[in-house]
């Protein structure tokens, strides 16, 4: 039995739904200097709390540990990601009546890839991210940054200057390790009558299509609508509309504010509670299968790495994301049997996948160094990837794939994979 009590409701966590072994934090990439260096892996399993039905993995690591100052994941690094920050920002503006009297906060800001458009529109508006080399950047666009961890302290601190018209939180709810404090926090910063909008993977995605690689020590909760109500409803808060996105194979976006609030409930809550329900999300039988599933893509992503070795051919892989170092070290693979991983990120060039060691490089090496397979590893990007890498089939032949549930060809229509949409890390 875990002696881990749950993130929300303090229940005794006792029921594994699925153990990915030991791995390093997922962003943790290593220089040259730091592959001499002994590696911290942590356990990496996901709970069920048969109490409340919240989703999480075991308390093995810090966030000051996974969100250091050298965290590399920039959102500005996706142009798909920047459109639908942009679109999310000019429907809010309408939706909620923003003008320049307004004041948006943005809980994990990143880079400024969203607020930037509020900053465009003469709208006052304050980031909150604690890591330090995405704040600056987000500065370089005139984005104002508080540059800590939030919660209800800092919540209350920043209340006494001026409460938030609208509050947003795009895949950082999932990052919390103190879930309750966090909702309280969304409670205090928030106007009487503003609102909340929340972005976070469905969990009812992750586990229908196997996505068992966006499990990973920076996702500390795995959120659907029902446990994400329950938690904000313990702070005083409702969710009064929610709307499925494509984003990160399958997300949620939920529109919360306070109970006693003027927001009319939308029909969409009620209809998309009732079809958690009938799936059975909170009940240990919905997730029977994620294990085996998970096993069987790793002893297929092996299989066909030794096949590629027995047949001479050279694998390399696109995408420096979060799911491919899931995927790659549950599968035990490493830079013997994948020669590089391409990434258009900057920030990421000349370091190592942490864990498998899989050195990253820019695009450009493809042309000078082209592999015979390409696995395209965030297959929630195949979308914006594969159109720029067709050259490659043409000139040499490089067959592209896709990883999950097993590498295989990548179609020609994007559509065709069924993991095919959204953006992430």
């Amino acid at each position: 039995m875990s002696d881990m009590t749950c993130r929300h409701c303090r229940a005794p966590l006792y029921k594994k739904i699925l153990d990915l072994g030991h791995a390093p934090p997922s962003n943790a990439y290593l220089t040259q200097a730091a592959l001499a260096e002994p590696e911290t892996w942590y356990p990496l399993q996901l709970f069920l709390c048969t109490g409340c039905g919240l989703v999480q993995t075991r308390d093995f690591a810090a966030p000051e540990d996974i969100f250091g100052s050298d965290y590399v994941y920039f959102s500005s690094a996706s142009e798909h990601w920047l459109g639908h920050a942009a679109r999310f920002c000019r429907a809010a503006t309408e939706r909620l009546g923003l003008d320049k009297d307004s004041h948006v906060v943005e809980i994990a800001s990143n880079d400024g890839y969203l607020l930037r458009n509020f900053v465009r529109a003469g709208i006052s508006c304050l980031g909150i991210e604690p890591t330090a080399s995405t704040a600056e950047a987000a500065r370089a666009w005139d984005v104002p940054v508080r540059q800590a961890f939030f919660g209800k302290t800092l919540a209350s601190e920043l209340r006494q200057d001026r409460a938030a018209d609208l509050l947003i939180g795009n895949n950082v709810l999932a990052h919390v390790p103190d879930i309750n404090d966090f909702a309280e926090g969304l409670a205090t910063l928030l106007a009487p009558e503003g609102a909340i909008s929340l972005e976070f993977p469905h969990l009812l995605r992750l586990v229908e299509e196997g996505q068992f690689d966006t499990v990973y020590h920076e996702h500390y909760s795995y959120l659907s609508l029902g446990t994400v109500s329950r938690i904000l409803g313990a702070a005083g808060l409702r969710v009064f509309d929610v709307e499925e996105l494509p984003t990160h194979g399958g997300s949620l976006r939920i529109w919360a504010c306070h109970k006693a609030a003027a927001q009319k409930m939308a029909s969409s809550v009620a209809q998309a509670l009732q079809h958690e329900e009938a799936c059975g999300i909170t009940e240990p039988a919905y997730f029977e299968d994620l294990q085996a599933r998970a096993d069987k893509a790793a002893a297929a992503l092996r299989n066909f790495l030794a096949d590629c070795e027995r047949h001479n051919q050279r694998v390399a892989a696109y995408g420096a994301a979060a799911k491919g170092t899931t995927l790659l070290n549950y599968a035990r693979t490493d830079a013997r049997q994948i020669a590089y991983v391409c990434d258009g990120a900057p920030f990421k060039q000349g370091r190592f996948l942490p864990g498998c060691h899989v050195p990253v490089v820019g695009p450009e090496v493809l042309r000078g160094d082209p592999p015979d397979k390409l696995l395209i590893l965030p297959w929630n990007l195949v979308d914006e990837i594969a159109p720029a890498l067709r050259w490659l089939e043409k000139e040499h032949g490089t067959e592209l794939m896709t990883t999950l549930p097993e590498p295989r060809p990548l179609a020609h229509g994007a559509a065709e994979i069924p993991h095919a949409a959204g953006a992430g890390g």
